[in-house]
This record gives C-alpha cells, sequence and structure tokens, in this order.
C-alpha cells in the first residue's frame, strides 16, 4: 500500500475548491489516501507501562492481543460527527417518553421491570459510517475501550504540520478518568446519597481470559484513585449474605456490571441477582436500563416513523432517527419467507446477542442457519432484522 505525503492530499483538496476539511468528502479522500498517522509503538508501551504496571506484561499484551490498537488513524468528518450527534439526542429523547418506557418494558424480562432510579450510567451507541451518513449498529449499556482509547489517543504520531492542524490535540488519561469516575459517583449518589463508596467489584464472566480485561485493569487503577477498593472478579465470587453482596470477606458497595447476561438469569448470577433485587448493592449497568436502551428489539421502534410518532416523539427527532437507525424488523412467521427472499440485501442477527455473536450476512447465510429463523421455528428464537436502505 503506498503512502501519499498529507500535505500534497491537502494540497490536492484545496485546488478543487474544498477548503473546509470537515467535509465527508475531503475525509474520505484522506481515508483512502493518507497512512501518514500511525501508532506510535514505543509511546504505547511507555504509556502501558506507566498505566498497567506491575498487573500486567505489556509486552505480552501487545503480543496476545495484535489488533487491540488500530496501526493507522480513520478521519471523520465534522459532518458525520455532527449527524451522530443528532441522532445521539434523539435518541435520548425517545426513550425518555412514558410510551416508550410502557412499550419497551412490555417486551422485556421480568427483572427490567424493576427500576432501580439511575438511567445506568455509560452507554455506546455503535455507528456505521457511509457514504449516506452516520447509521446506528446497536446501542449498549456496557460498552468498552473508552479507557483504552485515552492511552491510544497519547500515542499517534504526526508526519507533518499540515496534518497536525487537522488532528485533535490528544486526550487526557486524568481526564477521561475523572469524568468516568463523576459518572459512577452519580449512579452511586442517586442511590446512596451521602454514603460513601467504599468498594467496587468489575464483574464478567473469567474476566482475565477476556479480550478486554486490560481495561478492566484501568478501571480498577481508575476507582483505586479515588479511594475506593476494587476487585475484578467472576460472578461464581459473589455470595449474598447479611443483606449484603460479598466476595470472601469483602463486602461490595457497587458492581460494574460488564456482563452479557442482560437479565441475570445464569444460575451463577444467584447471588447478584437477589442483592440487586433486595437493593442490598448498586449495580451499573442495571437489567432496566439494557431494556431502555439496548434490547436490539427497540431498533424497531427507532426506525418507524408510524411507531415514533404514536409514542410521542416529535417531528425533529422522528426525521433523524429515520435516516439514521436503518429500519430493522422482528422475524415471525408473517414475514420470514419474505426476509428469506430478500436476505441477500439484508443482515440477521439475534435479539438476544451482543457485539458480532451469530449476525449473519444475508448473501453469506445458509439453509441450514437460515431454518433457526423459518415459519416452522420462530418459536425457538427471536431474531432481529436491519433491513439496508
Amino acid at each position: 500500500m503506498s503512502t501519499v505525503p498529507a500535505s500534497a492530499l491537502l494540497s490536492d483538496l484545496r485546488n478543487h475548491a474544498l477548503p473546509d476539511l470537515a467535509g465527508a468528502h475531503a475525509v474520505e479522500l484522506l481515508n483512502r489516501g493518507c497512512y501518514c498517522i500511525s501508532l506510535d509503538q514505543a509511546v504505547l508501551e511507555a504509556q502501558l507501562i506507566r498505566e498497567l504496571g506491575a498487573n500486567a506484561l505489556p509486552r505480552e499484551l501487545l503480543d496476545t492481543h495484535p489488533h487491540l490498537f488500530a496501526p493507522t488513524a480513520v478521519f471523520v468528518s465534522r459532518h458525520h460527527l455532527d449527524a451522530m450527534a443528532r441522532i445521539v439526542a434523539a435518541i435520548n429523547e425517545v426513550t425518555q417518553l412514558p410510551a416508550w418506557r410502557e412499550r419497551v418494558l412490555a417486551w422485556a424480562p421480568e427483572i427490567a421491570l424493576y427500576a432501580p432510579g439511575p438511567r445506568g450510567g455509560l452507554l455506546g451507541i455503535d455507528f456505521h459510517l457511509g457514504e449516506a451518513g452516520p447509521r446506528v449498529i446497536e446501542i449498549n449499556t456496557n460498552p468498552g475501550g473508552m479507557l483504552l482509547n485515552t492511552l491510544l489517543c497519547r500515542a499517534q504520531k504526526v508526519c507533518c504540520r499540515e496534518m497536525d492542524a487537522l488532528v485533535a490535540g490528544p486526550n487526557d488519561a486524568e481526564a477521561a478518568g475523572a469524568a468516568l469516575w463523576r459518572i459512577f459517583e452519580a449512579e452511586w449518589r442517586l442511590q446512596r446519597g451521602d454514603a460513601p463508596l467504599q468498594s467496587v467489584a468489575i464483574v464478567d464472566d473469567a474476566p482475565e481470559g477476556q479480550y478486554l480485561y486490560p481495561e478492566f485493569l484501568l478501571f480498577k487503577q481508575m476507582f483505586e484513585r479515588h479511594g475506593v477498593k476494587t476487585m475484578i472478579v467472576d460472578p461464581s465470587a459473589l455470595a449474598y449474605r447479611q443483606n449484603g453482596l460479598w466476595i470472601d470477606g469483602e463486602h461490595v458497595d457497587l458492581v460494574y456490571n460488564r456482563l452479557t447476561d442482560f437479565a441475570l438469569a445464569g444460575p451463577q448470577l444467584a447471588a447478584l441477582r437477589q442483592a440487586y433485587f433486595e437493593r442490598a448493592v448498586v449495580v451499573t449497568p442495571h437489567p432496566h436500563a439494557h431494556a431502555l436502551f439496548a434490547d436490539k428489539r427497540n431498533l424497531t421502534l427507532l426506525s418507524d416513523a408510524a411507531a415514533l410518532q404514536e409514542l410521542g416523539a416529535s417531528a425533529e427527532s422522528i426525521a433523524t432517527l429515520v435516516a439514521g437507525v436503518p429500519r430493522t424488523e422482528i422475524v415471525g412467521e408473517e414475514n420470514a419467507v419474505r426476509l428469506w427472499q430478500e436476505r441477500r440485501q439484508l443482515f440477521f442477527k439475534p435479539a438476544g446477542g451482543f457485539g458480532s455473536k451469530a449476525a449473519y450476512r444475508g448473501d453469506k447465510l445458509t439453509k441450514r442457519v437460515g431454518r433457526r429463523f423459518a415459519p416452522a421455528l420462530t418459536s425457538r428464537r427471536s431474531w432481529c432484522d436491519p433491513v439496508s436502505d
């Protein structure tokens, strides 16, 4: 792959009367031809040594996670960033409507009906960027990568003066950590008032084997900088007794929930589920938040103008969401045959999945997999289908 100097690209853009480098066309040209911003591996390793210290071996981490950090930059236009901000604002507006709450809780698991108070802390919205602008892929209540990205931003090297003027200054990891701390602190205060937050458990299945385990260590470090004892544990380590949640002899005040069992339904989650129901521990994010925001079936409402109007959304938000959320359907007996016939233009994913688990491009779908959502089998598994524009 050949490298084009940024100065040459920028000169070419200006010669074509494109001085606004925030424009989508200019950014597309840069993404196609400019590779002169890249990851400074030495700086990244220094960051990892400083931030993770004895908790992880930086060289081993980079060897075992070769794709954790992208080696090159991707440019995003101001136009697309503004469009994403409008979509996020519209989602925030709609999800606060009483009719929205009633509608999405109707298909949520029973545990989601319990509302502990706060809306759920961190929220991530995944976008696909294409020629038609940003499109929502999914909404996450336990997004990963936030603290890792602060390290990544500080490990970028810029090749020339022209490009340096385009790139925002590196993020301050301490400022980012402070902002994240305020989110968790607010979650705690909304349920516990002025009581001191003394202990946090970061909970995920076999956490040391998770790909984003390095970020768990960064969160642990963030909490401990604020004087909060922090443990990273599998849910099997949790015990409910004496009206509290415990890990061995340590009481747990708050659980930072990185689990993908969003309903806390698994048998290994019995202690956490009981403590959550009895308000013996603050859990963030919680099942109620997942039901309001991240249940994939919610995309069928966010992409449907008539449904949004019925729910009471503003005309501006309806227009923004219909343009920014691909039309989504729940596969059932009434539409499975049609969707199978149209599958080459579609993507399919299970309503209860996460990330890219069991997601399929329709043009790659086999009949064996297709039988999972054939009319005679639809009762076995519910599928959501984002339909391409």
